[in-house]
Order: structure tokens, then sequence, then C-alpha cells
């Protein structure tokens, strides 16, 4: 995942609800799945350095899963049938990391896609404001450069990001 993406994610976190917070981990596992397809169609796993990305990409894909695993209330419809998804992609996964097979990630995609498109459509009916209520305030506004997008932080007081 590139640095620009982090960012973009971890803006998008701090403004999430609920049901955002787990498009967004959809979404970078879904990352995380190309960028280790990536790695294995170069065949940059021959090199340290491209087993090194290989093994952190399904690193970060596996924490996204044991992240959307942790968080299902097992107590509710449909939390049992998202648990066998994810056990499903941990396993694939794992399976794919071993025998460095990328159609595997592909599996994992065919599964994780349509969730992801059910969560983001139900994501706006969630009236739950922020998770993270006393995060900075950021707007986004062309400046007077050309074609540039620059962010300002609005409301740096001095308990930023810690309720007092």
């Amino acid at each position: 995942m590139k640095k620009e993406d982090k960012q973009q994610f971890t803006l998008r976190i701090t403004q999430a609800n609920p049901t955002e917070l787990v498009v967004i981990l959809y979404e970078m596992l879904l990352c995380y799945l190309e960028d280790g397809k990536e790695a294995l169609q170069q065949e940059e796993t021959d090199t340290p350095e491209g087993q090194r990305r290989f093994h952190e990409a399904v690193r970060n894909a596996r924490g996204c899963l044991n992240e959307l695993l942790q968080s299902l209330d097992l107590n509710y419809e449909p939390a049992p049938a998202l648990q066998r998804l994810y056990m499903f992609c941990l396993r694939r996964l794992a399976r794919g990391e071993q025998r460095r097979e990328s159609g595997l990630f592909d599996e994992i995609k065919r599964v994780i896609v349509p969730l992801s498109d059910a969560y983001r459509s139900i994501a706006g009916q969630n009236g739950a404001g922020p998770v993270m209520n006393n995060s900075q305030a950021v707007y986004a506004g062309l400046t007077y450069g050309r074609n540039t997008l620059t962010e300002n932080l609005a409301d740096q007081g001095l308990n930023r990001g810690i309720l007092a």
C-alpha cells in the first residue's frame, strides 16, 4: 500500500462511523491482497526484498481479516455466517502464502467485494457519528496554486485526541 493510500485511510478512519469502519477494513484488505498478488506476479519473491514485501502484504491482510473477525457480535445474525466467511478467507490466505498462488487471493476477493459493496450501501443509513469523537476536523480545498489540493486542520486545541 502506498503512503498516500495510508494517509487517505487514516483520514477516513478519523471521520468514520462504525459501519464505515468495516468498509474501510474491507478496502484495506483488498489493497493488501492486490499488493501480495503484484509481488507474486512480478516474481519478486525470488529476492529478499520481494519476499519481505509479499509476506508483509499477507500479514497485513491477515490483520484486517482478524480485526473483522474480532469485531463480530455472534449473538446477532448474520455474524455467524460472516465468521465462517472470514475463516474461509484466512485459510485461503494461509494456503496462498504457503503455495504462492495468486489465484487463492482472487478467491478471497470474490468473497470480500460483495460484502464490501453491501456494507458501503448501508453505511449512510448508520446515524451514529464518528467513532473518534475528539479528532481534528480536516477541510480540503483547492488553493491558489495550479491544481493543488491542500488540507487545512481546524481547531488544533490543547486536548487534540484526548478527552479531558
